[in-house]
Formats: structure tokens, C-alpha cells, sequence
């Protein structure tokens, strides 16, 4: 009896039948352009024609697939090599006359291929990716292009951001080396933000680049060594964009503004010396060009900040007036203009509304400042005239009446004063 395992039986030969499906579709990118090469021919300059003809045409070629491939021949009228090279240049069956290169340089016929770029989106919406990544490629190629050329890819960018076309991210390619340091990144972006604010606003640039996190990068469209404000400003002001320049200015304001709050908030916790928190403070002002308003308002605030005030009516008063009194002469280095002096007093009459047990130290607080030579008597005396209506009129009767006493006093230490100097 064979007890041995039977082999199973090989089977030779066999054919296995691939279906169409599964089968890898042959990457034809030179196919693909002859296609849209002559498509764009026959239409030539009716915009109208070639909107039609992409709209049929993507119904049975491969946008998906050869995105890349068709949007070089829109705007540039041939396939693209690295860097941004034409391919098959000199062979006029290989590329079209009829793209955005090749059109007027004016903003309405630019708007016009901006439209063609709309309706082919909203028609294929999966190109709208691939239409971005175009466009940042596109960017970083500049250096291939002519200035016409860039003019037009400029002109037409800032069309399709101020529709919404794309997207501000793409503005990322203009912080590239290669672009920044040729000087080309500033000059493509005047010309960019110039149609943009054509096409809709200056507010609408502003907004979305602050939305896309791109206003605190603007500098970098110079090279290093003139990444400062002064440069920008100066070059964008005699652009014609003074709107940039000023938008510009105020970030990088508020910038300087948080990031000397918290150094400032650091060195208080840290119980830095007062001549070492003066010398700071200037040299930062000076640097940043800040106003001595803006920095006594951020003190104010550091300061109140720096401490853990008690719950209790009756304690919190004494603990700040202890608080304020050491760092007076801090605060009375930055009190040195009438107006830093208001500033100051509206910011004590906002914080002790806003902190319901601060309500009764205002008038306390303001005493004690000007003993310490922080606020004068005419910035007291033109605060409790008039001074309350420069902002909303927080705390106005309360504070008044508190204030109402010291004011006399103030009023008729003037008045024997000025009795005295006559008699004098």
C-alpha cells in the first residue's frame, strides 16, 4: 500500500485574460498637447471658442492626468522643462501662438484668460489643486520668462486671487531664493498686488494676506540686506501702493508691540531693575520708530499684569498703590508729552471699570501718580474736563466724583498760584 503523499497536479499553460480595466493606460503627455495645441489654433483669439473647445474636450481627454501639461500650453503655449524652459520651441506644430505669453499686457484682456481659467475650474473642479500647483511652479520659473511675460503671469495672478480663483498660498513661490535675489519677487508682486486692487481693493489684499498668515512675510520679498520697513515702504509708496506700505507699517507695529509686551512681561517677573527696564524700553522705541502713547499704554498693562491682585475691595487698593509706587519712576520716563499723560489716565480709568475692585482706587492711584511726578496737574485738570469723552465713558460719574475733591484742591492750589506770581 503506498502510503506516500500524492503531488498534486501542476497546471501548465494556463492564460490568464487581463481585463481593460486593469491595465496601465500609457502616459502620453506629447499626444495630449497636439491635441490642445490645435484646439487652441482654431480658436485663436476668441476666448470664446477655446472656453468651449477645454469644456467638450475634457469630456474625453485627460485632465486629471495631464493638468500639468495643459495649463503650461494656456499660459506659456508650450510644454515646460525644470526651471521653465519651452519644449519643442522652434517647432511651430508643437506649440500655439494663442496663450496668455502671447496676449495683450493690458488688465482686460488678461481678465478675459482669467474667465477662460474660472469656467474651466468650475466645469472640472478636481483642476483646481493642479491649477494652484500651476500657478506656484509658475513662480518659481520667472527667471525663464521675459519681463512682458512676467508682467502678464502678474497681472493675471492678481485677477484670479481677487475672484478667488486661487488661493493666497500660492504667493509662498515669491519667498524663493532664486526669484528674491534677482529683485524679481518685488517687482512681480507690485504688479500682482496692482491688478488685485484693479480688480476689487486694497482691502481685500490686506485681509487676505493677513488671513493667510502672508503679512508678516512681506519683507521677505526683498533680499536680506534690505528687509527692513524703510526700504518697503519706499519702494511700494513710489509703486503707487502707499496702501501696502501703510498696512505694512501697522503690522509690523503690533508685531514690535507683542513682542515688547511679553519681553516686558518676562523682565517684570524676573523683578528686573528699573534703569535696566528704561534702557531696554528707549532702545526698542527708538529701533522700532514707536510713539512714547503706544508704549506707555503697554506698560500700564505689563505692570497690572504682573501681579496677582486680591479679591477683596479693602486689600486691593493698598496692594496696588504699593505695586505702582515702585515702578513710578518707570512709568515716568514715558510720561514726558501731555498726550502720553492722557493716554495713561484713560488706560487707569478703563482697567479699574473693566476690574469691578478697582472701582474705588481710581482716584487713589491718580494721586498717587502725580505725587510721583508721573501725571501733571494740567493732564488731571484737562481729564476731568473733557478728557472722559475721549473714549467711551466708562466709569464717568463714579470716577468724577471720586476725583471731585483732589480736582478742588488742584484748582485753588492754581488760583493762590497765580495770586501770588500778581502780587510777586
Amino acid at each position: 500500500m503506498n502510503t506516500g503523499k500524492q503531488q498534486k497536479p501542476v497546471l501548465t499553460g494556463q492564460r490568464f485574460k487581463t481585463r481593460k480595466r486593469d491595465e496601465k493606460e500609457k502616459f502620453e503627455p506629447t499626444i495630449f498637447r497636439d491635441t490642445i495645441v490645435v484646439g487652441l489654433n482654431e480658436a485663436g483669439e476668441d476666448l470664446d471658442a477655446l472656453a468651449k473647445f477645454l469644456d467638450v474636450t475634457g469630456s474625453r481627454l485627460d485632465y486629471r492626468r495631464y493638468a500639468d501639461t495643459l495649463f503650461d500650453i494656456l499660459i506659456a503655449g508650450s510644454m515646460l522643462a525644470p526651471g521653465g524652459t519651452r519644449i519643442d520651441e522652434g517647432d511651430k506644430t508643437k506649440v500655439t501662438a494663442y496663450c496668455v505669453f502671447t496676449t495683450e499686457e493690458s488688465h482686460s484682456a488678461l481678465r478675459l484668460y482669467a474667465q477662460v481659467f474660472h469656467k474651466l475650474i468650475r466645469r472640472y473642479k478636481y483642476l483646481e489643486k493642479a491649477f494652484e500647483e500651476e500657478i506656484k511652479k509658475l513662480l518659481l520659473f520667472l527667471k525663464a520668462f521675459s519681463e512682458s511675460e512676467q508682467t502678464k503671469l502678474a497681472m493675471l495672478s492678481g485677477i484670479l486671487l481677487a475672484n478667488g480663483t486661487v488661493a493666497p498660498p500660492i504667493l509662498s513661490s515669491l519667498f524663493s531664493d532664486n526669484v528674491v535675489k534677482e529683485g524679481i519677487s518685488a517687482s512681480f508682486a507690485v504688479k500682482l498686488f496692482k491688478a488685485w486692487i484693479a480688480e476689487k481693493d486694497a482691502n481685500s489684499v490686506t485681509s487676505a494676506l493677513r488671513k493667510a498668515n502672508l503679512d508678516k512675510r512681506l519683507l521677505e520679498l526683498f533680499p536680506a540686506n534690505k528687509q527692513n520697513v524703510e526700504h518697503f515702504t519706499k519702494y511700494f509708496t513710489d509703486a503707487g501702493l502707499k496702501e501696502l506700505s501703510d498696512f505694512l507699517r501697522v503690522q509690523q507695529t503690533l508685531g514690535t508691540r507683542k513682542e515688547l509686551q511679553k519681553e516686558l512681561q518676562e523682565r517684570l517677573s524676573q523683578d528686573c531693575p528699573i534703569k535696566e527696564m528704561v534702557v531696554y524700553v528707549k532702545e526698542e522705541m527708538k529701533r522700532s520708530s514707536l510713539q512714547e502713547q503706544a508704549v506707555i499704554g503697554l506698560l500700564w498693562t505689563c505692570l497690572m499684569n504682573a501681579v496677582e491682585w486680591n479679591k477683596k475691595d479693602e486689600l486691593v487698593t493698598e496692594q496696588a498703590l504699593k505695586h505702582l509706587k515702585h515702578n513710578a519712576p518707570l512709568l515716568a520716563e514715558f510720561t514726558t508729552q501731555g498726550q502720553s499723560e492722557m493716554v495713561l489716565l484713560l488706560k487707569v480709568q478703563e482697567y479699574c471699570y473693566d476690574n469691578i475692585q478697582f472701582m474705588k482706587s481710581f482716584s487713589k492711584i491718580v494721586m498717587l501718580f502725580y505725587k510721583a511726578d508721573v501725571l501733571s496737574e494740567e493732564s488731571i485738570l484737562r481729564w476731568y474736563k473733557d478728557g472722559h469723552a475721549m473714549v467711551a465713558t466708562k466709569g464717568k460719574s463714579v470716577f468724577l466724583e471720586q476725583m471731585k475733591k483732589f480736582v478742588e484742591w488742584l484748582q485753588n492750589a492754581e488760583e493762590e498760584s497765580e495770586s501770588e506770581g500778581e502780587e510777586d
